[in-house]
């Protein structure tokens, strides 16, 4: 298995990340729902013009943010940090996979948005202590 198929099977193993903005000197971090396309190493999110992070995120696209296997045993630790650009979402291939990972949210008629990961660092010591697999795009 590649770098790149053991960081996208620990992505597809959750649902739920936390997402760090930044506009001059204020700081934000939320936790979105996502899709993810391992093809286009692109998440989808749903969020709201009105909220702080997409605010920050008009002005300033970057990106950085994590996943995690929440655990106190040391030996299963397993944890994920990205950085990307965050764009309006305009795939419909992208768009149906997030309906499709979550039908219930078609009822809400979410604005959609596209995470374009260019790096990723996941750590996991079951590969043992410390362990890093580093990917740039």
């Amino acid at each position: 298995m590649s770098d790149l198929e053991k960081i996208s099977a620990f992505i597809a193993q959750h649902h739920v990340m936390s997402l760090a903005t930044t506009l001059d000197a204020e700081l934000s971090v939320c936790s979105l729902f996502y899709a993810y396309d391992a093809q286009e190493l692109s998440f989808v999110v749903a969020s709201s013009e009105e909220t702080t992070h997409i605010k920050h995120i008009k002005a300033n696209p970057k990106v950085a943010g994590n996943i995690l296997l929440e655990t106190k045993k040391v030996g299963e630790i397993r944890g994920l940090q990205f950085r990307g650009e965050f764009v309006a979402l305009e795939e419909k291939k992208l768009r149906n996979l997030y309906f499709k990972t979550f039908p219930y949210a078609l009822a809400l008629t979410p604005t959609l948005w596209q995470i374009k990961v260019n790096y990723y660092k996941l750590t996991d010591n079951r590969l043992g202590f410390g362990k890093k697999i580093v990917y740039k795009k």
